[in-house]
């Protein structure tokens, strides 16, 4: 199964900021320790071609030149540098990248990416580029260059614990991507944009009550949506030890939420595409230990679409 990284654009970030930067080469050590099944391959930049499909001209050109207004700086919550630009730019890559292995293989994955709270024209809550976003409009872009005749449907399952607001508001009107969040209720964004499905969820929402909405979300979707491919954002800001969730998540229940998503695309036959989102653990070994389990579910789903491939 292949897996895409840019941990080593490290950002230089000040003392005391509150991102966790160090997860994204952790969680790469421990699937290299762990899951030697996962092909670890390096990002490359997307290009503006790529990017302009969901952003600005005007956008990217700022956060290649760094000459954001201050304002547009802080709602991103990173200090501009040449290797924010980089990174920015691999993280959708490796969505890009992991798209199209996902379509020849039925699961792959990015190491960072979900970058939901990105707009079209502006960047926000630590989101510069919608890696998804940007990565659906090239699927889709793909599917129609290779005359297949038909417009390719996209649904976004997205399970971060912060609303997906910047994917909402991209794809709000149009048909063709199902945008679907389960989150909570009173988490940021604090202004929330409208999925095709949002579920909110009350504070402390713990293991049973979540699993019982995202099996309720997930056959909404069914009668909604006929997706031809799916990308998954798998936060692990649900977890009970995240600072920043304020659910009551397990990682009993995190495991049980991802195997939901793999399955219910399997049993479909939806190639997936998944990222990793938030995470942000009072102790960080809490988001590496549920991210790692992400990838260990993805990495068995894997194994069931080559078992049927020809």
């Amino acid at each position: 199964m292949h897996a895409y990284y840019a941990d080593h654009f490290v950002l230089p970030l000040p003392d005391g900021h509150r991102f966790p930067m160090a997860k994204y080469r952790m969680l790469r050590d421990r699937i290299a320790q762990h899951l030697l099944g996962v092909l670890l391959k390096e990002a490359l930049p997307a290009s503006d071609e790529a990017l302009v499909r969901v952003h600005s001209p005007q956008y990217i050109d700022a956060i290649a030149q760094g000459t954001l207004v201050p304002a547009a700086q802080r709602e991103i919550g990173f200090p501009w540098s040449p290797a924010m630009a980089e990174r920015a730019r691999r993280s959708v890559g490796a969505t890009l990248a992991a798209t199209r292995a996902a379509w020849r293989e039925g699961v792959a994955g990015n190491l960072a990416g979900g970058t939901h709270h990105s707009y079209a024209d502006k960047g926000s809550g630590f989101c510069v580029f919608n890696d998804v976003a940007v990565a659906a409009r090239q699927a889709q872009a793909d599917h129609l260059n290779d005359g297949s005749g038909w417009p390719l449907q996209v649904a976004v399952i997205d399970l971060d614990v912060h609303q997906g607001n910047g994917t909402a508001h991209i794809f709000q009107g149009d048909d063709s991507v199902f945008t679907l969040s389960l989150h909570g209720a009173r988490n940021f964004p604090f202004r929330k944009e409208p999925s095709d499905l949002d579920v909110e969820l009350p504070d402390g929402c713990a293991d049973d009550d979540y699993l019982h909405a995202l099996d309720q979300a997930l056959e909404a979707l069914d009668h909604r949506c006929k997706p031809d491919l799916v990308f998954y954002l798998a936060g692990a800001d649900p977890h009970v030890g995240d600072r920043l969730g304020r659910l009551a998540v397990t990682h009993d229940g995190l495991e049980a939420r991802d195997r939901r998503v793999f399955d219910w695309a399997w049993q479909r036959r939806i190639p997936t595409v998944f990222v990793m989102a938030g995470g942000y653990g009072n102790d960080l070994e809490d988001t590496l230990q549920a991210q790692l389990t992400t990838w260990r579910v993805a990495w068995q789903y894997h194994q069931r679409w080559q078992n049927v491939r020809p």
